[in-house]
């Protein structure tokens, strides 16, 4: 035994005692359970090189903690006598001393003395009473058991023996106390050994889903999907090795140790229809088959053992799913009604039960238990769950619950080796008094979905499901639809308005106007705001050092020291040391004046009429302040390195604040949950924006549980939670060069060293194998015909690639159900041309938002958040107008889109009334930082003033401004018919000079004139223009062909 054992001995005679009581307990209520024995004999012979634990070797455990082989244990109820070799009786001396007394005999090399130990364990057994208790399946070996068994044969006709086994199992080893199990509150063994076993049946069954779930599915499923030829025995000895792994096993505790893991079961693989049940079962040279694999493994930790098993589904039938569900009711059934002071064959019985209800003729492919007890010994023979064993289950009892099928005939094989099957699933589980039974093994799931693999491609189901019947385009016909219009002239075409719709509209923006006006006294009922319009900043304290030994060594010599670390400047102050924070310093200059360099550094303070950014808060601002230091030197040269590392000092500092301000809204996202029971749907060759590194490479994106998972060829991730998906849009490529799934966060999230709002999923329409440049080789072709099949492969192509994004857009929506993530795609044909950032973009509609995806910085509007709408610099003349966005969150700055053409105006007027925003116009662009900071102010007292009315009013104002305006030059007739007189009297031109110019007005337009064909052309480009002779050309085009 090594020299660094240690038994705690409290733990040993708490225990011992608790056995002792237990076992008097029973002779005053008539000897059921020790069945009147008066003495007990544990025997542990020779150490075994494959352990084997038993009812002898775990009361060791216990007990003591250790195994003590060669070993002899005599317990009475007075006092336990232990028989063992010189260097273990030293382990065992430090344990005398307890309520009941412990004798320790130690055996050498003197047969005389030995034989005296023998009589004297004879003696205690004669005089304790004619019964002993002793492990009728004791397989102990060894010459020490030899000779015991030799001294025991002289006293065997005259006392009985009695097998104790149950009496072990239900006085001490089946029902575990707090120190065995896991409770974090433990006063009653509060020494370090007692704490070191507090979580251990836990660390077993967390260390065996670990291995279940991080590693076997992880490696199950890349032989499956690469399909690739494994063993089961291969396969089990990779996960055998596994356990040596520490870097594997560090998401366990911080307390948790490899070493003190041990195999008690498997690891066992099976699959391919040859499948064995039992505890005993090994892992075979077949080939890891893709139908039913079975997996268990069992640990032990600290002596303690965790059994877990699990069957894994590959493409199952319908009757395989049927199954597999009856199996796990009836486990998920076992575990609930597995509650203390319930029978064991009750249990047993409630399974068969539920099988002869739901599906009779499964009865016979139904295993004899479900279960036993799991502890120190893997299997508790006293504790097996049968519909015989009568015992009853206890507070504090862990149970090994196994239910499982066997052989059962596939009906519907997917091959040969799949006409049989099996079916087991085994957990872990502890008994608790009035709760729920504690599953310690559930980090691995059982239910059908995760365990569950699907390796055939989606395309051949799809391919299955019959093809929906084509729709008829209302745009085919005898007469294209597009083709009737509301007038004949080209010009009227485009400017048609209705009066009435525009009284509508009008109406409409009125109520709606209205409306907003009563929100907002409801939402802003009391003077609330922020004072002056803008968020009053609070008091800052900045702490340098907290003890006086923190400051700098230098301070010794009374100098100016800039502490890079605190941040810090440290002054001499009448022969002192004094620290400023650098938040506390405004700036610091350096001049000269003769032979002396003078250093004049700056604090803040209030009062000092400073920008509106230097402006902070003080505690007290009546108090006195040191607004300025100035210190004076001949060192021109440190006085002008301490004025730069202030200098420097305060930069970084800003810019530290810049930084963390702008990082405040960025979230850390919850850990994305992967699929690992089948292949995530993916979407591969795609690029990212904003990129990774600022580099353009080439990913693929894969739909998980919680989440969509990014990674480029380099191994880069990108996660996003369905959790933080506000909008989930689907751009096509029509009329773009690529195409968009497009996703927009609730909360930022970090790209590489930038935060990003949305992250955009696309791919290039462009087909470089057609490139024009010449860039790349390519196929010439040189006839009208060959262009135009090369037209038709290029517009197949796009309407194939936008058929797989959008798949793949309504796979993310599915997916993302639960968090209400559903698919957006733009209305192009309400688009509109403008500037909400640098360059001009097409701003799409969609159903909730304004977005521009094409050019980053993409646009994302929300038409939720919108307050109002008002559209600036609308007056006649100008070519382009500009549009304001005011959001709900009035600390929101305004969002702008300039220069939209004139010719959007009726269109965007439209589309602002279809979707419920009330909207303004005014021939001015209007000062928002000012507006805003008065709505802020007060915002009860701004619409208890009209609220947004101001800016009706001011459009109303212009209107009749306008009508004056044009008021000023109307005529009475009277003066129109002197004007009309004098018009004719002062004509100066003769016939004559009528007919010059009459003439010279023909030779003008017959010069300028164009000829019918040029006409044409213009009357057809016009038609084509407005999306009239679409169906003409491709009329033509057919007929040519």
């Amino acid at each position: 035994m090594a020299e660094e054992v240690q038994i705690d001995k409290q733990v040993f005679h708490d225990r011992l005692g608790q056995f002792v009581s237990a076992w008097k307990a029973d002779k005053r209520s008539g000897d059921a359970l020790f069945s009147g024995v008066g003495s007990i004999v544990i025997l542990l012979g020779k150490a075994e090189e494959n352990a084997v634990f038993q009812k002898n070797n775990a009361m060791h455990f216990w007990l003591l903690g250790y195994e003590f082989p060669a070993t002899l244990m005599i317990f009475t109820t007075e006092t336990l006598y232990i028989v063992t070799t010189v260097k273990k009786a030293k382990h065992l001396e430090p344990l005398k001393g307890g309520k009941i007394p412990l004798e320790i005999l130690v055996r050498g090399k003197d047969t005389e003395q030995n034989s005296k130990h023998w009589e004297k364990c004879l003696d205690v057994i004669k005089t304790a009473g004619k019964k002993v208790g002793t492990i009728a399946k004791d397989t102990s070996t060894g010459p020490f058991v030899d000779d015991w068994r030799k001294a025991f044969a002289d006293i065997s006709k005259d006392i009985e023996e009695v097998d104790i086994s149950v009496a072990l199992s239900a006085a001490a080893l089946s029902a575990k106390d707090e120190n065995e199990l896991v409770n974090i509150n433990n006063d009653r063994y509060p020494s370090s050994k007692a704490k070191c076993l507090q979580r251990s049946i836990r660390n077993a069954s967390k260390a065996c889903t670990l291995l279940m779930t991080d590693y076997f599915v992880e490696e199950m499923s890349e032989v499956l999907d690469a399909e690739k030829d494994v063993t089961h025995k291969v396969l089990a000895d990779r996960i055998d090795k596994k356990i040596d792994d520490a870097d594997f096993f560090k998401k366990l505790p911080s307390d948790f140790s490899v070493n003190q893991l041990d195999w008690v079961y498997g690891p066992v693989i099976q699959s391919g229809g040859k499948y064995d049940l039992k505890l005993s079962a090994m892992s075979d040279d077949s080939n890891l088959h893709a139908g039913t694999i079975i997996a268990g493994l069992g640990l032990r930790y600290k002596s303690y053992s965790s059994i877990l098993a699990r069957t894994y589904l590959v493409d199952p039938n319908k009757s395989q799913e049927s199954n597999y569900k009856l199996l796990l009711s009836i486990h998920e059934t076992v575990i609930k009604e597995a509650q203390e002071g319930v029978a064991v064959k009750d249990l047993y019985n409630k399974a068969l039960g539920i099988i002869r209800t739901k599906k009779p003729d499964m009865e016979k492919h139904f295993l004899k238990n479900v279960g036993g007890g799991i502890g120190i010994e893997t299997r508790d023979s006293t504790l097996i769950l049968n519909g015989k064993n009568t015992r009853t289950l206890k507070d504090g009892m862990t149970l090994c619950i196994t239910t499982g099928f066997s052989d059962i005939s596939n009906p519907d094989p997917q091959d040969k080796t799949s006409k049989t099957y099996s079916l087991l699933i085994s957990d872990t589980v502890r008994i608790r008094r009035d709760a729920p039974t504690v599953v310690f093994t559930n980090a691995a799931p059982s239910d059908l979905e995760s365990t569950s693999f699907f390796f055939k491609d989606d395309i051949e189901e799809e391919q299955k499901e019959p093809k929906a019947k084509a729709k008829k385009d209302p745009k085919v016909g005898a007469v294209a639809s597009t083709n009737i219009t509301k007038t004949k002239l080209r010009a009227e075409r485009n400017t048609q308005a209705d009066e009435g719709a525009e009284a509508r509209r009008r109406q409409h923006q009125k109520e709606l106007a209205q409306k907003k006006q009563a929100e907002g006294l409801e939402r802003y009922s009391e003077a609330i705001g922020d004072q002056n319009g803008v968020a009053q900043k609070k008091f800052k304290r900045f702490e340098s050092y907290k003890r006086d030994n923190q400051l700098p060594s230098r301070v010794k010599d009374l100098v100016i020291v800039v502490d890079q670390k605190a941040a810090t400047v440290v002054l001499p102050i009448m022969g002192r040391p004094v620290p400023f924070h650098i938040n506390t310093i405004k700036n610091a200059s350096k001049s000269d004046e003769g032979e002396f360099t003078y250093l004049r550094i700056n604090f803040l303070s209030p009062g000092q009429g400073v920008g509106r950014k230097d402006d902070q808060p003080f505690e007290d601002p009546n108090a006195h302040f040191v607004r300025s230091l100035t210190f004076r030197s001949k060192d021109a040269q440190r006085m002008q390195d301490i004025s730069e590392q202030i200098t420097d000092l305060r930069k970084n500092m800003v810019r530290r604040e810049q930084e963390k301000k702008e990082l405040e809204d960025v979230v850390e996202q919850d850990k994305l949950t992967e699929i690992r029971n089948r292949k995530p749907a993916r979407l591969e060759n795609v690029f990212v924006r904003p990129a990774m590194d600022g580099k353009r490479i080439p990913g693929e994106v894969e739909i998980h549980q919680n989440g969509l998972r990014y990674r480029d060829h380099r191994g880069n991730n990108i996660d996003v939670l369905f959790s933080n998906v506000k909008h989930l849009f689907f751009q096509p490529c029509t009329h773009e060069l690529i195409v968009i799934i497009h996703v927009h966060l609730k909360n930022p999230i970090m790209i590489g060293k930038k935060k990003a709002k949305d992250v955009q999923f696309y791919r290039e329409a462009t087909d470089m194998q057609f490139d024009e440049t010449g860039n790349r080789k390519r196929k010439h072709r040189m006839h009208d015909e060959e262009e135009f099949e090369q037209e038709q492969e290029e517009r197949r192509r796009r309407a194939a690639l936008d058929k797989e994004f959008k798949v793949f857009a309504e796979k993310v929506s599915a997916a993302g159900t639960d968090e209400n993530v559903s698919v957006d795609i733009p209305f192009r044909e309400l688009g509109f041309g403008g500037v909400p950032n640098r360059s001009s973009v097409l701003m799409q509609p969609t159903t909730d938002c304004l977005v521009q995806l094409t050019e980053p910085p993409f646009t994302v509007i929300t038409l939720d958040d919108i307050e109002i709408a008002h559209l600036e610099r609308v007056q006649f003349g100008l070519k382009n107008f500009d549009m304001v966005f005011v959001f709900k969150d009035f600390h929101r700055t305004p969002a702008h889109v300039n220069t939209i053409p004139v010719e959007s105006l009726e269109g965007v007027k439209d589309w602002l009334d279809s979707v419920n925003i009330p909207y303004s116009e005014g021939p001015l662009n209007l000062n928002w930082g000012t507006i805003m900071k008065t709505v802020i102010a007060d915002p009860h007292q701004f619409f208890a003033d009209g609220g947004w009315s101001f800016l009706a009013a001011e459009s109303d104002n212009e209107d009749a401004s306008e009508e004056e305006e044009e008021s000023a030059f109307e005529m009475s007739e009277s003066e129109l018919a002197v004007s009309d007189e004098s018009s004719e009297d002062e004509s100066d031109f003769d016939d004559d000079a009528s007919a010059d110019a009459s003439a010279d007005a023909s030779l003008d337009e017959e010069s300028a004139g164009e000829d019918w064909d040029e006409l044409e052309k213009k009357a057809k480009k016009k038609d084509r223009d407005s999306g009239l002779n679409d169906e003409e050309e491709d009329s033509g085009r057919k007929k040519k062909r």
